[in-house]
Order: structure tokens, then C-alpha cells, then sequence
């Protein structure tokens, strides 16, 4: 029950998530036995790189707390979909957050809202299309893989959101979002291989007030067929969008400082005169540009020389 709503405490078939590091998190089940390979019921007992840990011992423990492993610690969260995204079994290719959080502003859900989502998939967007919607929305997920959809809706049960969302064994393509569903929608999206054949249930589904329409497509001949089956039909600002995801690297640089103590020194009657100059002694000979700064007058002078071997030095002269 742990995606319903926010708890303190662990409890029993709560799913979690074991954070270990940024790079490695685990969701897991809490329950005292597991079913292995052999149909035998042993104790539920998960093997980290840092020791194991018994499930159960989690019961009672406060969310966010850190748990002791047999070689290490981990701590303990609540799952939320972001973190699901980054810890759920793979059945299909998944949408990630940063595509994830543009598609529910896009589509403007909302509580309340009802959001029809095909292909179900992994349920990578499924959960957050639930969050936006719950308590008083609905989300309608459909897939044309049968054993798919029925993994899908256990997930959803166990993680105890069953009550905000259905799912459907159907081909959308040919035989559309069922009756039901006809002038009953605030949003549609599409993960599907074909998606401009979904279109025209699509327009059926919406409320007589419109609604919005996502489409999620690796290529990009297939957003251009769905374009123009959504100009066909009507549809109004229609955009296409690639959300690339940047990390922003903060780098700590050291500059070498231009000592310049002789200035701090107040003079009255003498300037201060730093030279860059220049001997070197060859059979040839080349002009060189020294460069010269008076400190208190600001006035820079250039002067040619022979070839070189350079040397520093600080000097005054008396003003006239």
C-alpha cells in the first residue's frame, strides 16, 4: 500500500526501495517468505553488494532510516514513481522521468482528469499518470499483450492504487478504446509502433470540450505520419518536441594572481617601474618588443631589442 499516499512506518507487503547509492537502488517487497525456483517457501532474504538483509526485519522501521546489512548499511525509502522509474522489472522499453514530467504538463492532467495511456509496458508512466490523477481521476492503459496487461494489473493492486486505474487487453489500432470510453476522455497517449492508426478513436474518445493528445515515438518518420493524421482530423497547435536530458558540471579552477605588492606601497616622489627585458648574445640578430609598465602613471612604452633570454627586475627612478 506504499504508492497510496504517504506513510511514517514500514509495514508488512509494503514495496520499498533499498538505496544502497545514487547508482544503486532495489525495489523490494517486505514479506517474510518467498517462492523459489524449486516451488519451496524459504526465507525472503535480499543479497546486496554490501550483505544481505532480511525483508521482514524492515517492519517497524521509519522511511528514510538507515538499516543495517551484514557487511554495510542501506537506507530505506518510500517509493514514489520517479523511483520506481529507476528500480521496476523490465518488460518493455520504459519512458523516463524527463520525458515522463513533459508528457503530464503537455497533456495537463490534473485531479480528476480521465487519461486513456496505450501501450501499458513496464507501467513506467502508468504510476505518475495515476498520481496525477488520483483520487477523483481515472486511468484507462491498454496493451495488446495479454500477459502484459495482467502483470500490470497485479503490480497495480499489490502497490495499492488498483482503484484509480484500468487495464485493457485490446488493439487499440483496430479496434479502438472501447464504447465506454467515447466522449468520456480529458487526454490521450500513444506509445504504439503505428500510433497514426489510433487517431481517429482518439477523436472519438475526447469530450465534446476537446482534449489533449501525446504521442511517444522513437522515429521520426512516425511523428510525421501522426502530424499529418492529427491535421487531418482537425487537431489545433500541434508540436513536436525531443526532451534531451543535460548534466550541469560545476569545475573548481585555479587562476594564477599577477603579484603586484609594489603598488600597495604609497610613493610620492618616486614611480615604480616593472621590466621585462631582455640579452642574449648570437651571431644573429632579431628585434624583440619589451614591454614596460609604469605603476603610477598607467602609461605603457615598447622598446626593440636583440635576441633573448628573459630576466625581471624592479626598479625606480626620481621624478623631475
Amino acid at each position: 500500500m506504499s504508492f497510496a499516499g504517504t506513510k511514517s512506518v514500514v509495514e508488512e507487503n509494503d514495496t520499498v526501495i533499498l538505496y544502497l547509492s545514487i547508482n544503486n537502488m532495489h525495489a523490494v517487497q517486505v514479506t517474510a517468505k518467498l517462492t523459489n525456483k524449486d516451488g519451496k517457501l524459504v526465507d525472503n532474504v535480499f543479497q546486496t553488494q554490501f550483505g544481505a538483509l532480511k525483508l521482514i526485519s524492515l517492519v517497524g522501521k521509519e522511511y528514510g532510516s538507515k538499516v543495517k546489512l551484514t557487511k554495510g548499511w542501506a537506507y530505506v525509502l518510500q517509493p514514489s514513481p520517479e523511483l520506481w522509474t529507476l528500480t521496476l522489472p523490465h518488460r518493455t522499453q520504459i519512458i523516463y522521468t524527463a520525458d515522463i514530467s513533459m508528457i503530464v504538463y503537455q497533456l495537463e492532467i490534473k485531479p480528476g482528469s480521465v487519461v486513456i495511456e496505450s501501450g501499458t509496458g513496464s507501467g513506467s508512466l502508468s504510476h505518475s499518470l495515476i498520481r496525477a490523477v488520483k483520487s477523483t481521476g481515472h486511468l484507462h492503459t491498454f496493451d495488446f499483450h495479454e500477459v502484459r496487461a495482467q502483470m500490470a494489473r497485479e503490480e497495480f493492486q499489490q502497490h495499492g492504487i488498483g482503484d484509480f486505474v484500468t487495464v485493457y487487453h485490446r488493439d487499440v489500432c483496430t479496434n479502438g478504446f472501447t464504447e465506454a470510453l467515447n466522449g468520456a476522455v480529458d487526454a490521450v497517449f500513444l506509445d504504439l509502433p503505428a500510433p497514426w492508426l489510433a487517431v481517429p478513436h482518439a477523436v472519438k474518445a475526447f469530450k465534446n470540450s476537446g482534449g489533449r493528445f501525446c504521442s511517444f515515438s522513437p522515429c521520426i518518420e512516425q511523428s510525421q505520419r501522426c502530424c499529418e493524421a492529427l491535421d487531418t482530423h482537425k487537431f489545433a497547435e500541434i508540436q513536436t518536441m525531443e526532451i534531451i536530458h543535460m548534466e550541469s558540471i560545476v569545475k573548481t579552477r585555479h587562476i594564477p594572481v599577477l603579484e603586484l605588492d609594489f603598488v600597495k606601497h604609497k610613493v610620492r616622489d618616486f614611480i615604480a617601474v616593472s621590466i621585462t627585458f631582455a640579452t642574449y648574445r648570437t651571431k644573429r640578430e632579431s628585434p624583440l618588443l619589451i614591454w614596460t609598465l609604469c605603476a603610477h602613471s598607467q602609461h605603457v612604452g615598447c622598446y626593440w631589442g636583440k635576441n633573448f633570454a628573459l630576466q625581471h627586475k624592479h626598479f625606480c627612478y626620481q621624478r623631475k
